[in-house]
């Protein structure tokens, strides 16, 4: 690496660093011996110390400027002039958080949003519009069972427990790159839902459809920047078809600017349902899983481990507020005794307060529920900052967003018969080496080599 790159970088690095402290030094009077033992960077945004140019290699930064708006346009105008023999079928993967941002700018309920954006998206060229629901169940599914196996082998595996989600892309990137083997032994090996959808439209789909799946052009709808991290990953890249199984991830905020660029009014927008996976007529009935603003892993989990290692059937979770809104605890507990205790941890600084006490052997979880973004998936800066930017969230959006979220019904996804008809006919059964091989992967100690900025250091 240059001088001239290792500098910038140093620059970035200290800038960071210089915000933290003066962010510090007015929260101060508020702060406590546990967070004085923190880096000094535990104020700054997860998302916003990773995105950084200091964090990302020339090879990452080359990936990242083909997940904008500018490639997704490059696609759509190639499709009307090549020869249709040469034309990319383009599919558009919307998460269920993003909606309720659409609900809001749209000034309509939910299940109407949906069917604007998929009318937009249909009237730009894309041919497919499906809902990652599908995909986090499957999600959810692999990490009931592997959370399982964990509990069960934790008296001779030191690394089974506790477990961490795996489905956010900014905490991934930080335990690979900064906190290395402490972490990365315990992370949950099931896939996260955006790149289970991949999976699904790249294999699946592609061969229902009798198209190789470099001919599939595969966009997701994320609130979080951060997803387009995770789709460059090399292990969700086929170097022998040359296709990633998500060629671009646009966040809400830029499918509503590409909106405002088209001038599209709501108003004119068809309501078009969404399409199925399984190619069945009729709409698709939105719903939710449990959880607040994201996916629920941990409510899900923890209500199949009661039953499956207790035989407890809990219908009601109550979170316990800890250090704030954002680091919250879930006890089971039976004639006095503690069977099992979760943790949701989402944001920087809590996640600094959990490192910490996991270094010095103070973390009494089996599973911890870890997001970066403070307030979950909702709040994710893609969709959630305010109009000032400077990484502030609207506080107004994300609360209208939270209550249109809510809204929607929740389904288990054991009862969705959908996944039932995939694990059979796509991956061969539930157990299969087909299912371990699309619905897993693994996350290394990348640590090593890479050199940590001196406000990481721990």
């Amino acid at each position: 690496m240059s001088e001239v790159n290792i500098a910038k970088r140093k620059e970035k690095c200290e800038n960071c660093t210089k915000q933290c402290n003066k962010k510090q030094s007015e929260d101060g009077a508020n702060s406590n011996q546990e967070s004085e033992e923190s880096s000094s960077c535990s104020q700054l945004l997860l998302s916003a110390c990773l995105s950084c140019d200091g964090c990302l290699s020339d090879e990452d930064t080359l990936k990242i400027s083909q997940q904008g708006l500018e490639e997704v346009e490059r696609v759509l105008a190639l499709n009307k002039k090549c020869d249709a023999s040469k034309h990319k079928v383009l599919v558009a993967s919307v998460c269920p958080q993003s909606l309720p941002f659409f609900a809001v700018k749209f000034g309509v309920d939910i299940a109407e949003a949906a069917h604007k954006l998929c009318g937009f998206l249909k009237h730009i060229g894309v041919q497919y519009v499906f809902d990652t629901t599908l995909a986090a169940g499957f999600s959810i599914l692999e990490s009931q069972k592997e959370f399982i196996q964990r509990y069960r082998r934790r008296h001779h595996d030191s690394h089974a427990l506790p477990m961490f989600t795996s489905s956010c892309p900014g905490w991934i990137r930080y335990s690979e790159r900064v906190l290395g083997s402490l972490v990365t032994p315990h992370i949950c090996t099931a896939r996260s839902p955006q790149q289970i959808m991949g999976c699904l439209v790249k294999d699946y789909f592609s061969k229902q459809q009798k198209l190789s799946p470099e001919k599939l052009y595969h966009v997701v709808v994320a609130p979080c920047f951060d997803k387009k991290l995770e789709a460059v990953r090399e292990e969700f890249y086929n170097s022998m078809l040359e296709t990633r199984d998500v060629d671009c991830v646009l966040t809400s905020g830029q499918i509503y600017y590409l909106m405002e660029q088209r001038k599209v009014s709501v108003e004119e927008l068809d309501s078009v349902p969404l399409d199925q996976v399984l190619g069945d007529g009729g709409d698709v009935a939105l719903v939710r899983h449990d959880g607040r603003g994201s996916e629920g892993f941990l409510e899900h989990v923890f209500k199949h481990a009661a039953k499956e290692l207790f035989g407890v059937d809990v219908q009601e979770i109550t979170y316990k507020t800890l250090r704030n809104r954002d680091f919250q605890e879930v006890t089971l507990e039976r004639d006095g005794e503690t069977l099992l205790q979760f943790a949701a941890v989402y944001g920087f600084r809590n996640i600094q307060t959990l490192v910490h006490r996991m270094r010095k052997g103070r973390v009494p979880y089996q599973l911890v529920e870890v997001l970066s973004c403070p307030g979950g998936c909702l709040s994710g800066r893609g969709q959630a900052e305010s109009e000032g930017g400077a990484g502030r969230l609207d506080k107004a959006l994300v609360n209208q967003m939270e209550e249109i979220y809510s809204s929607l019904p929740v389904r288990l996804p054991e009862f969705n018969p959908t996944l039932h008809t995939l694990y059979q006919d796509w991956l061969e059964g539930q157990d299969s080496s087909q299912t371990r091989k699309l619905l897993h992967t693994e996350y290394r100690d990348k640590s090593h080599g890479h050199a940590q900025p001196p406000h990481m250091q721990w």
